[in-house]
């Protein structure tokens, strides 16, 4: 019993002393995209800041471990105080912070299937005994919405816009008209495969659509944070579009001659022009082929 408990000690330590460094090695990076709009790039989703008037407007929050690194450098931007933060989805990269963000100056904001994906997570957690009651409900949205959702900050209109069962069930993508900055959070990885979350009402044909409608949004000068990867552009979007067109039309042909999924999983050739370019180490050519066959063999 006392080699077991010394054991569980080591592994306690280790993994905690783990968290801590990778906690450590994380540097928060600012990048001004316009005189009002800032990404933040750390470990997690891009983090979009917008400086209002007299308040922040933050969009996702990463990790929680990260929430003094974030508060930080955002405090390099302005003291304004953060009134609102809006989650993208619902995703651990993404909502991670939130129990330390939200407080009685900040208010979360998120579309209705994030709060109800959260709220599944957090009775699996409790019963678990890996969270309190009180983080548990700080992790909640406040204020959620069923379609779109608009914010005025003097002559800034904020447009909170669900797209349907695309990266998951709870997407939003929020734009900025007057400063012309899109924040499409995991509906788009630029410059990767994209991650699309099937158990969690994740679709290909979601995915691709909410594509289209960030193009549709989007002009030759709006710059576009995406959820993963590097500030991009209308050009760039476009190009990725085209790219998970392709691949959905290879998979189609191969699903209606047959083809098992362990024969397209194995098809590189369906992926391999575009492999060298989106390949990478969370989302393979092989998982991407996986996905769009598992989402489209029922069409």
């Amino acid at each position: 019993m006392k080699t077991v408990k010394f054991q569980f000690l080591i592994l306690f330590l280790f993994v905690g002393a783990s968290v801590t460094a990778q906690s450590k090695d994380v540097i928060i990076q600012v990048q001004k995209v316009t005189p009002q709009v800032y990404m933040l790039v750390g470990q997690g989703g891009n983090i979009g800041v917008f400086v209002g008037e007299d308040n922040v407007l933050m969009i996702d929050d990463q990790f929680s471990r990260l929430s003094p690194k974030i508060k930080a450098a955002i405090q390099t931007i302005t003291t304004k105080p953060i009134a609102y933060l809006i989650n993208t989805h619902m995703h651990g990269d993404h909502t991670g912070g939130n129990a330390n963000f939200n407080d009685a100056t900040t208010m979360v904001i998120a579309h209705h299937k994030v709060r109800e994906r959260l709220e599944q997570q957090n009775t699996e957690a409790l019963s678990a005994k890996k969270i309190d009651s009180l983080t548990a409900k700080n992790m909640l949205p406040e204020l959620t919405f069923s379609d779109n959702m608009l914010l005025y900050d003097g002559n800034e209109t904020i447009m909170a816009i669900h797209v349907h069962n695309a990266h998951t069930d709870g997407d939003a993508q929020i734009y900025f008209s007057d400063n012309n900055v899109l924040h499409m959070g995991d509906t788009y990885f630029a410059g990767k495969y994209p991650y699309i979350d099937l158990s969690r009402g994740g679709s290909v044909d979601g995915y691709i659509a909410a594509l289209k409608n960030g193009a549709m949004l989007a002009n030759a000068d709006t710059k576009i944070i995406p959820g993963h990867g590097e500030l991009s552009n209308k050009k760039e979007l476009l190009e990725y579009i085209k790219t998970l067109e392709t691949i959905y039309s290879s998979v189609m042909k191969e699903i209606k001659a047959g083809k098992s999924l362990e024969e397209v999983a194995a098809n590189k050739a369906i992926t391999a022009p575009f492999d060298a370019t989106y390949d990478w180490s969370f989302i393979s050519a092989e998982k991407i082929r996986t996905t769009f066959y598992k989402s489209l063999k029922n069409k």
